[in-house]
């Protein structure tokens, strides 16, 4: 099993996400591109993500995105 380019999509975006605050979110506005809209759309539809636009992370959003913030760094050293 290989990453596709749309689980590199959702990853990318799950490291906008602050996470050291679950009060901070995000918003991928209509201008952004098609890409970035419908990763956020798949983390909506997944549970990660708050709002089809972002928002928040949830509690399984967070784990996953300090599991890929852990990945990136462990794959960058």
């Amino acid at each position: 099993m290989k990453f596709t380019p749309e689980h590199m999509s959702e990853l990318n975006l799950l490291l906008q996400f602050d996470i050291s605050s679950a009060a901070t979110g995000i918003k991928v506005h209509h201008d952004a591109s098609e890409e970035m809209q419908a990763a956020v759309q798949r983390l909506y539809e997944k549970g990660l993500c708050t709002l089809p636009d972002g928002g928040y992370l949830t509690d399984e959003g967070i784990e996953m995105a300090e599991h890929a913030d852990k990945t990136l760094r462990v794959l960058s050293s």
